[in-house]
């Protein structure tokens, strides 16, 4: 099965291409252009590496989020466009589950995951993980989570393993925090996403999960600012007499 992936959760974002369980290419994004300037040249780049045209590719696959709302739905657009004008099926996958998939401990070991990401505003998007000796596919323990640090920590102090170990950019920004109890430690890498979300996606689509393009549907977490801006003003509208 070969796969192209691609990640629109951060400014740069990325592109992946894999065959099977092997990753052929993987390109970070350019983070001074914005998304849609730079998808078309960047796709067809990671597709030359890798060596595959676009035709022969089996299935697309896209982070759903959470991360920024233009982002995500430029990502999503592209890959239903792709996924359409190939008649290829498309399957989300979360950008919390794909950075735990690249930290996670190595195969035989059973481990405890959190991962953070920035969310802006002060807050970060988190989940947990539990990796046992035959995980392969990264399901969180829970529903995602956005909060402030300090809260989203205190929440899970009380059941969350001692020896957990926490990934992705907020939890290096917040390392001092995390390390504070003792119990956590922080991931030091800062990968790229797409390669993980391709390697989760085959998986998913091996059991049956993908589908057409017009199911993908964007994982927030947070409701977008322009859904929360436009109830702050219906509120500050007298009613009519």
């Amino acid at each position: 099965m070969r796969a192209l992936a691609l990640d629109t959760t951060t400014p740069a974002g990325s592109v992946a291409v894999i065959e099977d369980a092997r990753l052929l290419a993987e390109l970070e994004g350019d983070r001074t252009r914005t998304h849609t300037e730079r998808l078309p040249a960047e796709i067809a780049q990671v597709l030359a590496q890798a060596g595959v045209a676009r035709q022969d590719l089996d299935l697309l696959v896209v982070a759903t989020g959470p991360g920024a709302f233009t982002g995500l739905r430029i990502g999503l657009a592209v890959v239903q466009g792709l996924a359409m004008a190939l008649d290829r099926p498309a399957i989300g996958v979360s950008a919390l589950d794909a950075l735990a998939w690249s930290a996670r401990a190595p195969e035989g070991g059973a481990a405890s995951m959190a991962v953070w990401m920035e969310a802006s505003r002060g807050e970060v998007f988190g989940a947990t993980y539990t990796f046992g000796p035959d995980t392969r596919d990264p399901v969180p323990d829970a529903a995602p989570v956005v909060g402030p640090p300090a809260q989203v920590l205190a929440d899970w102090a009380a059941w969350l393993p001692a020896g957990t170990v926490f990934v992705g950019d907020a939890a290096r920004r917040h390392a001092d925090l995390i390390g504070a109890s003792g119990r956590f430690t922080v991931h030091p890498a800062h990968p790229l996403l797409a390669g993980a979300l391709a390697h989760i996606g085959r998986l998913r689509a091996l059991a049956g999960q993908a589908g057409p393009p017009h199911a993908l549907q964007p994982l927030y977490v947070r409701r977008p600012d322009v859904e929360l801006e436009r109830e702050r003003r219906a509120q500050l509208v007298p009613p009519t007499p």
